[in-house]
């Protein structure tokens, strides 16, 4: 029998994984070998390892779509080897490396015109991957915040769905995430780092920047309205699966995530993780959210108290809140009701934005 870490992890997160672009079987295969938390980042390795294998065979055949589909499904299982496994953060560190090498080389196939973004702020440099439609003119902007544990590699299939609909997306990894993360921390004031990656845009010509959505999930959830209220160049707002305050949320978070949270928010002990979480609240803000909102909940979210998405809904002046009885953190186990409604959404409310 698997550990209680291992455990946390499958009962937490399995639907994730697959919802996000992993295998059912390579989910399966892998999760049935681990016994230990210890074991589970070079488990997922080894498996990402096979899909490079499949990515290297198939650009030595000139096949680039199978080349590129094969680096997407390696940059998913590097990226959840290490999305909450705090145990060596050196392993950690080189196996997110791979992680962002990898939807790097699935870009060059199905994405060539992906761009990196480097953005100076705060004596650091955040990192994002903007992506435009394939048709033409200048696409609304639709931006993609992740949460605690989740980074701009896990976003491909999530940024397909805009792109379809005729919308720019721009993956951001902020304060305490992903590349970005490895030079900072968490930082209530998200929003301040969100107005930096606007005003580096703010040239461009490929863009329409008068329409500008912003879509968080989880940890992002909380971003995202955060800066609808400080920022006025967004014009509408999706928090998925977010706390209204993380700290209240504290004693029921799986080990796994407390964990993660200490080390993402520079903590050093549970008490100051706790009182860091506590920071991370939208009183006084939710009011300020003049924009549309659509809020998204899973009443089955052992994450998040689904309370805390009727608070949010219920203090901001233009908020619509889905409930799904059904759905779980983030809704991962029904994709297929959530993200049609939220990429359909902001497609129409960034559609008449001059």
């Amino acid at each position: 029998m698997s550990d209680a870490r291992v455990q946390a992890a499958l009962a937490n997160w399995a639907p994730r994984f697959t919802s996000q672009g992993i295998d059912y079987n390579d989910f399966v295969r892998t999760t049935r070998a681990i016994n230990t938390w210890a074991e589970w980042l070079d488990a997922w390795r080894t498996t990402a390892d096979i899909h490079v294998e499949l990515a290297q065979e198939a650009e030595a055949r000139g096949r680039s779509l199978s080349a590129g589909e094969a680096w997407v499904r390696a940059a998913l299982c590097y990226h959840f080897a290490k999305f909450v496994w705090m145990v060596d953060l050196d392993k950690y560190r080189a196996t997110a490396d791979k992680a962002v090498n990898s939807l790097y080389a699935a870009h060059k196939h199905l994405d060539p015109t992906a761009e990196r973004l480097e953005i100076p702020f705060d004596g650091i440099s955040m990192v994002a991957n903007l992506r435009r439609p394939s048709t033409d003119g200048q696409p609304p902007l639709v931006v993609l915040l992740p949460g605690l544990d989740s980074t701009k590699e896990e976003f491909f299939n999530w940024e397909n769905v805009f792109l379809q609909r005729g919308l720019a997306t721009v993956s951001f990894d902020g304060p305490g995430q992903g590349e970005t993360g490895y030079h900072s921390t968490i930082r209530p004031d998200y929003e301040v780092a969100v107005a930096t990656l606007l005003d580096s845009l703010a040239d461009r010509d490929d863009l329409n920047l008068k329409g500008i959505g912003v879509v968080g999930v989880s940890m992002g959830g909380y971003y995202a309205p955060r800066v609808a209220a400080f920022e006025p160049r967004v014009k509408a707002v999706a928090p998925i699966g977010g706390p209204y305050n993380f700290g209240e949320c504290w004693d029921q978070l799986p080990l796994l995530t407390r964990e993660t949270f200490i080390h993402h928010s520079g903590a050093t002990t549970e008490a100051e993780g706790r009182k860091r979480a506590l920071q991370l609240s939208l009183a006084g803000v939710a009011e300020r959210i003049s924009q549309p909102m659509l809020v998204i909940f899973g009443k089955l979210d052992r994450l998040i108290p689904w309370q805390q998405a009727e608070r949010l809904a219920a203090e901001a002046p233009n908020a619509e809140l889905v409930m799904y009885p059904d759905g779980n953190h983030v809704c991962n186990n029904i994709p297929y009701k959530y993200r049609p409604l939220v990429s359909d959404w902001m497609s129409e409310q960034l559609a008449d934005v001059i």
